[in-house]
């Protein structure tokens, strides 16, 4: 009897077994096929506290689920949506215990946390958001915990809880932002953490903000959860969009902003543009120009008339020396000249099977050739097949690569061209005042961008000085770093104002007036005007990205112009300025009283030469495109 006995528990042991390896096979393979079609778990938990998951979706949205499934292995960062789902009853086998009676269903969207317990084996306590009764533990006896966890990442963020380090956080993106996603990009065919790894700049002028709103919603969680430590946003953040990382620390000489009462902004009137009768009287009789400072004013004040714009634009991007005479001019564009047909002439008789072992030069006609395509077709200069306008566009930027290899083209470089060629009508003028142009917006474009960085950083800063509700609203929804003007920033507005208008605001810029920085005022002047909107509305994150997007194109540059003025004229009067905000604007202490603009123009650094000069007030090495010492002229 005993033998029997034996034997008969012997052989259960056995079928125990099996049914546990079975158990586990079947446990992970499902964890991973589910979470590949869908955002919901249906989990069966057994009597004996071992668990496996099962997954069953209505027969008529299995195609459709399929279809989803495809699509997201081709866009990186593309979200199955959620289907329907009813309950099947799970079979018994032999030895298998009531599934039924322990099964329990929830979406992975009302998670609130996981934790992970060691007794001899592996269980995890799921918390739901709004649960009345706990969830039963899920058990995994022969492994496969660490698997159902990885495969959950794929559709929730798991952050460990600082309390305690046991427990996972779980939250999960938007799901209406997840359905549009892949609308935010013209070409579809690449995923979007693939086109911001390969060039930043390509998914910034491709809709920015639309794309960070999407990429921080990931991030960010649901607004039950407690806000994320910036830090940490700031590096995830870093990890997605390479060269924006955020320095947490206070930059040297900035001291922090309190509250300072900067007193009634001032109001200011805006002028008629300067016509070709003034500006011949700033002429004399040799062709130098004279009373500069009063010209520039009045060029600040009401911008160019159009048919002064070819000629006047070369003196403002530094093509043309203010005091040089006409014969001195007409010289200097034999000379330069030369020099443009000499630098094209090297890439036109680059051979193919010289470009063939040059990847340099062939990736960049390939980005020119793309982006030479679809920059202002609308403009009349530039529609239609075939147009001239677009082969000298890209003749220029070619031309350009050789000028300056090192930093060769960048995405969006099109964009500051196309106005200049408008205007002059002229490849060689074009070329060299857009050299000059570029030699203020350069660290904009290179690899570090630590003109970007700099930027949004001084435009925080001026942002605190203004208004502090208003900040500190901004960052409490996770706006502080203000990445929503990157777009601004990064091209002087140009895809934010109509064509005409960004003639307008380029050229009242150039002048140099009323203080270094102007272009951050003008930030600061479009702020202004959308915050009561903003906080009135109580605008989210989501929502401020996607108000300051849908600005583009409604903004008035007389009224944003008048406004920034003022907002200087404001912050000069300001009698306990921070030193921080005197160094961004350029301000100093012994400004003559006689100044036109009543705002001061910048203090005048030691001799340089223009193209060392960066838009942002810092001094670039000659030497090195992507070696740039950074320091501020004071």
């Amino acid at each position: 009897m005993w033998f029997q006995k034996f034997w008969v528990h012997w052989l259960q042991c056995v079928v125990d077994l099996l049914f546990y390896s079975s158990q586990k096979l079947q446990t992970t393979e499902m964890i991973k096929t589910a979470l590949l079609h869908s955002s919901v778990l249906h989990m069966c938990v057994f009597q004996d506290s071992s668990s496996v998951v099962e997954w069953t979706q209505c027969p008529g949205d299995r195609s459709h689920q399929l279809l989803e499934t495809q699509q997201s292995y081709e866009t990186e960062w593309d979200m199955i949506n959620a289907v329907s789902f009813r309950k099947r009853p799970c079979s018994n086998r032999e030895g298998d215990h009531e599934r039924t009676r322990w099964a329990l269903t929830f979406s992975v969207s009302e998670l609130r946390s996981i934790t992970v317990k060691e007794e001899g084996w592996t269980f995890l306590i799921c918390k739901l958001k709004e649960a009345s009764t706990p969830l039963p533990a899920l058990h995994f006896h022969q492994g496969g915990s660490r698997e159902f966890l990885e495969s959950l990442r794929r559709f929730a963020l798991l952050t460990e809880s600082p309390d305690d380090e046991m427990c996972l956080l779980v939250s999960t993106p938007n799901k209406a932002l997840s359905q549009s996603f892949e609308n935010l990009l013209d070409d579809n065919s690449f995923g979007l953490v693939h086109k911001f790894r390969k060039d930043p700049y390509v998914a910034t002028l491709g809709g920015f903000s639309k794309v960070t709103n999407y990429i921080f919603d990931a991030l960010r969680g649901s607004e039950e959860q407690h806000q994320r430590p910036p830090e940490e946003v700031a590096d995830l953040l870093g990890e997605v969009i390479p060269g924006l990382e955020i320095n947490q620390q206070e930059e040297p000489g900035f001291e922090v902003i309190t509250r300072i009462d900067l007193g009634t902004r001032p109001q200011v009137m805006r002028r008629e543009p300067v016509s070709v009768d003034n500006w011949t009287k700033h002429q004399d009789p040799e062709g130098r120009m004279i009373n500069i400072p009063h010209l520039k004013h009045t060029i600040f004040k009401g911008g160019l008339c159009h048919a002064m714009r070819k000629e006047a634009w070369k003196f403002l991007l530094g093509y043309f020396p203010w005091d040089s005479t006409l014969e001195e001019r007409k010289a200097l564009q034999r000379s330069k000249t030369d020099e443009y047909f000499r630098m094209k002439l090297q890439w036109k008789s680059v051979s193919e099977e010289q470009e063939r072992r040059n990847s340099r030069l062939r990736d960049y006609r390939s980005l020119i050739e793309k982006d030479v395509n679809r920059t202002d077709r609308t403009n009349r200069f530039y529609e239609g097949i075939d147009n001239p306008g677009l082969a000298l566009l890209h003749d220029i930027l070619m031309t350009y690569c050789m000028y300056d290899f090192d930093l060769g083209y960048v995405q969006g470089m099109s964009d500051l061209l196309s106005p200049i060629l408008y205007v002059m009508e002229n490849e060689v003028d074009a070329f060299w005042c857009f050299v000059s142009f570029m030699d203020q917006m350069h660290q904009n474009f290179e690899e570090q961008m630590q003109g970007m960085k700099t930027q949004l950083i001084q435009l925080s800063t001026l942002l605190r000085l203004l208004d502090l509700a208003f900040w500190n609203y901004l960052e409490s929804q996770d706006s502080g770093y203000l990445y929503f003007c990157f777009r601004w920033l990064l091209i002087r507005f140009k895809r934010e104002l109509s064509f005409q208008d960004v003639l307008r605001l380029w050229e009242v810029m150039w002048t140099s007036l009323p203080c270094l920085n102007f272009h951050l005022l003008v930030c600061c002047a479009i702020l202004d005007s959308e915050k009561q909107k903003i906080m009135e509305e109580n605008y989210g994150f989501n929502e401020i990205l996607k108000h300051i997007n849908e600005l583009s194109m409604k903004l008035d540059i007389e009224e944003i112009l008048q406004k920034a003025e003022g907002i200087c004229l404001q912050i000069k009067s300001c009698k306990d300025l921070p030193h921080s905000v005197s160094v961004i604007l350029g301000f100093d202490s012994n400004i003559s009283s006689s100044d036109p603009t009543g705002c001061g123009s910048p203090p005048a650094p030691r001799p340089i030469q223009r193209q060392d000069v960066c838009s942002n007030g810092h001094l670039r090495k000659n030497s090195s495109h992507n070696s740039c010492k950074v320091a501020f002229i004071s």
